[in-house]
């Protein structure tokens, strides 16, 4: 689905590459996390599998066509949901008609179950919408679109409790196994029950953790424990309110746990996953 070979690239007027020979495969039918500290690259991919961005030495390809080109075929199967944007000063139904004709499988029924799920009404002025009413809007029409390749940053900044609820609900009922979705997030603990596999990016390391979400799962266990009791084959541990909250290797016989993302990325920050 995506390619990503040899790719450099920098910003122009710094001296610092944000990438510098990266390579990455990734295959479709698949909601990849990308998390990372800030500055390490998340969105600048975004923006370069896109082709909003152009690398400065190597290629990245979507389903074979070079990002770069921004061919209509391409851009036809992708949308990308940016941490910021604005939205035109139009009527809903007509910003959805707008992008109808981009999308050649657009569907109306998909854009008002998603509406229907995050509580906006089916036609309304985008200027009179809050910017999270808003967001809302972009995602609903950017699931609706039918798009190979969803592309979404930070689509959870700016949404109550309720919201990022209703966000989960959306986008596992919108995936289907024709459909990639890539999401770069801070906010792990939002999408965390929603992924199938964790890309993790490091300032020096570049790609330091690219796994499956079953098979991090299946190699470690995530819960708490009391301090002197923790459990054998321990990883990474940090204290909170209930106690330590434990990462270890999972022992023959135990059950299957919860991924928590915030100690798999923390035990990774720290060279102790690999």
């Amino acid at each position: 689905m995506i390619d990503i070979e040899n790719l450099s690239f920098k910003y122009a007027g710094t001296k610092n590459r944000v990438f510098t020979d990266f390579s990455l495969h990734l295959e479709g039918n698949n909601i990849y996390g990308l998390l990372g500290k800030n500055g390490t690259g998340k969105s600048t991919l975004l923006y370069l599998i896109s082709g909003l961005l152009r690398p400065s030495k190597g290629r990245i390809s979507v389903d074979g066509r070079e990002s770069r080109r921004r061919e209509a075929e391409m851009l036809s199967e992708t949308f990308f949901v940016p941490e910021e944007f604005e939205l035109p000063s139009v009527r809903l139904a007509d910003y959805a008609g707008m992008c109808r004709r981009f999308y050649p499988r657009f569907s109306q029924e998909m854009l008002q179950q998603c509406l229907t799920e995050f509580e906006l009404p089916g036609d309304v002025h985008l200027r009179e919408l809050s910017m999270g009413q808003r967001k809302k809007v972009l995602m609903s029409v950017a699931l609706a679109s039918n798009t190979k390749l969803l592309l979404m940053d930070e689509p959870t900044n700016g949404l109550d409790i309720p919201s990022k609820s209703q966000f989960r609900r959306v986008v596992a009922n919108a995936m289907t196994p024709e459909r990639t979705m890539m999401i770069s997030t801070h906010q792990v603990h939002d999408v965390e029950t929603l992924l199938d596999h964790i890309l993790i990016l490091l300032d020096k390391e570049g790609l330091a953790l690219n796994a499956s979400a079953a098979d991090i799962c299946r190699e470690y266990t995530f819960g708490l424990c009391t301090p002197g009791s923790e459990p054998e084959g321990l990883v990474y541990a940090e204290p909170t309110l209930q106690g330590n909250a434990c990462m270890a290797r999972r022992q023959e016989g135990e059950a299957e746990t919860p991924l928590n993302l915030e100690l798999l990325f923390t035990a990774v920050a720290k060279g102790l996953v690999k």
